[in-house]
């Protein structure tokens, strides 16, 4: 049984992750913060992949970043290619996943007392100051949560990676790939090992994700 699958979804699903923890955390916190014109439509663009069909999401990136795409013709000229490469795995699964850090850090940062950043405001703090040593302590709960969720999520990933990365084995081929083709060719006995793979790691994920936040609770209070 070739194992690739598992490497190559734990390798995007990390690279996703971190990706997704540094741009989400920064969005979120721009849109909590932000009071000007459109505030609902950018926050409904921002959620966009949370709703829509995961194949919709895998075209609307092919037209992105496919070879005559809005950036894919550019990067092409450049020898870059992302459709059926890694990178398109990287990509489609940072897409599915962003959404939700977004929206859980978002809510974690408006939840956080207004009187705090005032009173660091009134004594000359520094906007990154604030979101360093006051938001993000703070927050830090939610983008705890936010980031094994899209994790999770990035693991879990299917139709966008199918539409611009493939199901080429050694390369692109994840785990939720890989059960979809052994279940299709009638080999339930892998698939079943895959689906026992993906459910126990995303488990743990989220069983180490309670017990860290019961711990700092505990710590919190203590």
């Amino acid at each position: 049984m070739d194992f690739s699958p598992f490497w190559i979804s734990l390798k995007t699903a990390i690279t996703a992750t971190v990706l997704t923890v540094f741009i989400g955390t920064y969005i979120a916190y721009k849109m909590a913060f932000y009071k000007g014109p459109g505030k609902g439509i950018i926050d409904g663009l921002l959620n966009l992949p949370l709703v829509l069909p995961p194949t919709v999401v895998g075209f609307f990136l092919l037209l992105i970043f496919g070879r005559r795409g809005i950036l894919g013709s550019m990067l092409y000229e450049m020898g870059i290619q992302i459709v059926f490469t890694w990178w398109g795995n990287v990509i489609a699964a940072s897409t599915v996943a962003f959404p939700l850090m977004y929206k859980t850090t978002r809510s974690a940062i408006e939840q956080v007392d207004r009187s705090y950043i005032q009173a660091a405001k009134t004594l000359g703090a520094s906007e990154k100051r604030i979101f360093f040593k006051i938001l993000l302590p703070l927050a830090w709960p939610g983008l705890a949560a936010g980031s094994v969720l899209a994790f999770a999520r990035a693991m879990g990933e299917f139709g966008a990676t199918l539409m611009i990365a493939g199901s080429i084995i050694g390369e692109t081929r994840t785990m939720p790939i890989a059960i979809f083709f052994a279940s299709e060719s009638g080999n339930d006995q892998e698939a079943l090992i895959w689906v026992f793979i993906i459910c126990m790691l995303s488990i743990g994920m989220i069983s180490l994700m309670n017990y860290w936040l019961e711990y700092s609770q505990k710590y919190i209070r203590e």
